[in-house]
């Protein structure tokens, strides 16, 4: 069936509606959806979103408003965003992990006009509204024929930031920004790209970009999403080798747990193609350990929820091709992405030394919601994202991540990344994880304190991880303190809340950070 299928046509492919309807015509019987043994066709998907689409259109849902979800990873969830994208409306995805207040705040905030929650999660969204919903497959009404369409610029998604630093911001992302990079990807032929063959594990939490991107970019070709609850390195290994994924998505931390799991050696992983990696920067050590175990094609994204996910990747010929600082970088734009460096002069500059990283493309956000000052802080008038990261781009155009501005740390006023840090502290055979973060000195104004997860049975000290850091990086990098954590405190991406390790340090200190 899939071989007999047209060749998707691009042009035609405007909003995620238009993507649906099209497999759906396309490869009507072929599995879009599969979750926990229930298996959905493209032309279910297509039916039961738009009748879940019609049932709130009578209830009086509008095109441009807001409604939320709070759940877990499901099919339904899937079913509700399409839904959404038919009407013109935007979903607000909750992150479960989040606190009450938090909850409480993006409900406020976004003006969501409806609740719908998965039913692990029904009784915590009628503490929040009293008339939130179980979301579920039993909700259809077809008279949504006379509709209008969705037009390309509608805002379908809006995904609340981290928050690492103040109140997370509600980013803006149109049908436009979500398939800026497919087309041009495909007429590329960028092989990691997925197709109908192919399926895709959605693992990674829905509220986060990454979750949700990942997950229609393999709709996207119109292959299989295997759907994963919740991340575990067990329930990872488990689909990987049943389902015979093919593509899926992982930040570095959880990549470490699969490969420390017991079954990751016995687990048949051959079905993998791709493994694509982001959300944070990845010990080369790390690296190397899953290429040897894994044997598959690897590709590391950078981006942002600003920008839709990824804008930068490193390729699989970049991960083999022998050229020990390419590891190091993120790789280069993708097509239909510009990169550029802004200098401590202000000037916008394609190559040369470290700067903030600038993103140019259609996939970046219009805006924040309802925060005119925050947009304008972050996207210039010639369309430039401010990603609010240090880096530099070298003459082949490879990206390389050096920090973020607010983590860089200044002591005796040289500038130190943490991330370069933990990068040569990770190799360290009684190190499984580490965070590097600046506290104050009455000498230095700030130096560098390491915060590590010791391996089972281990014991570092101050003394062996300054020893080896120090045959890796200049002498003013080595940690001068050393604190030995359970775990390190990490967002619904991965990344560590670096802000929450600081604080103890800084606390009734005038602090250069926030």
């Amino acid at each position: 069936m899939s071989a007999a299928a047209p060749p998707i046509d691009h042009d035609r492919l405007r909003t995620l509606w238009d993507v649906l309807a099209w497999h759906a015509q396309a490869t009507p019987d072929a599995v879009a959806l599969d979750f926990e043994g229930r298996q959905t066709g493209y032309a279910a998907l297509r039916n039961a979103s738009s009748g879940l689409a019609g049932a709130l259109a009578r209830e009086g849902v509008r095109r441009g408003e807001r409604v939320a979800y709070l759940g877990k990873n499901s099919d339904v969830y899937f079913v509700l965003l399409y839904a959404l994208a038919r009407l013109g409306a935007v979903l607000v995805p909750l992150n479960w992990r989040l606190a009450k207040e938090e909850w409480e705040f993006i409900l406020a905030d976004s003006g969501a006009v409806a609740l719908f929650s998965d039913e692990s999660f029904a009784d915590a969204a009628r503490a929040l509204r009293a008339d939130a919903r179980l979301l579920g497959w039993a909700r259809h009404d077809p008279a949504l024929a006379d509709a209008p369409l969705p037009d390309a610029d509608d805002i379908v998604f809006q995904v609340y930031t981290s928050g690492t630093t103040g109140r997370p911001k509600g980013a803006m992302l149109s049908h436009r920004n979500m398939l800026a990079l497919r087309a041009p990807g495909y007429r590329a032929g960028l092989p990691w790209f997925p197709g109908r063959t192919d399926t895709t594990l959605a693992i990674l939490p829905v509220a986060h970009i990454a979750g949700t991107a990942y997950a229609l970019f393999g709709l996207y070709g119109g292959g299989r999403i295997v759907i994963g609850r919740e991340f575990s390195p067990a329930l990872t290994l488990e689909l990987i080798a049943r389902q015979h994924v093919s593509h899926m998505l992982l930040a570095p931390a959880a990549m470490r747990q699969i490969l420390d799991h017991p079954a990751a050696g016995a687990t048949d992983l051959s079905s993998l193609r791709v493994i694509t990696y982001g959300a944070s920067p990845i010990p080369e050590e790390l690296l190397r350990r899953a290429l040897a175990t894994f044997g598959c094609g690897f590709v590391q994204m950078y981006g942002m929820s600003e920008a839709a996910g990824g804008v930068v990747a490193l390729s699989p010929e970049d991960h083999l091709s022998g050229i020990a600082d390419r590891l190091r970088s993120a790789g280069r734009a993708m097509p239909g992405v510009e990169v550029a460096i802004l200098d401590e002069a202000g000037r916008i500059a394609p190559t040369g030394g470290p700067g903030e990283i600038l993103i140019r493309s259609a996939a970046v956000m219009p805006g924040y919601w309802r925060l005119p000052e925050a947009t304008a802080a972050a996207i210039t008038p010639e369309g430039w994202l401010r990603t609010g990261d240090v880096g530099r781009i070298d003459a082949e155009g490879y990206v390389y991540v050096l920090d973020r501005t607010k983590d860089m740390i200044v002591s005796g006023g040289e500038n130190i990344y943490p991330a370069e840090v933990e990068n040569a502290i990770f190799g360290h055979p009684d190190v499984a994880d580490v965070a590097v973060i600046g506290v104050p000195s009455q000498c230095w104004g700030e130096e560098v304190m390491a915060i590590v997860v010791p391996r089972e049975g281990s014991a570092p000290t101050l003394e062996t991880i300054a020893a080896w850091a120090r045959q890796r990086i200049a002498g003013f990098k080595v940690p001068r303190q050393l604190a030995l954590v359970a775990e390190l405190p990490r967002n619904a991406g991965q990344k560590v809340l670096r802000r929450e390790l600081r604080e103890p340090y800084w606390r009734g200190v005038d602090r250069r950070v926030n």
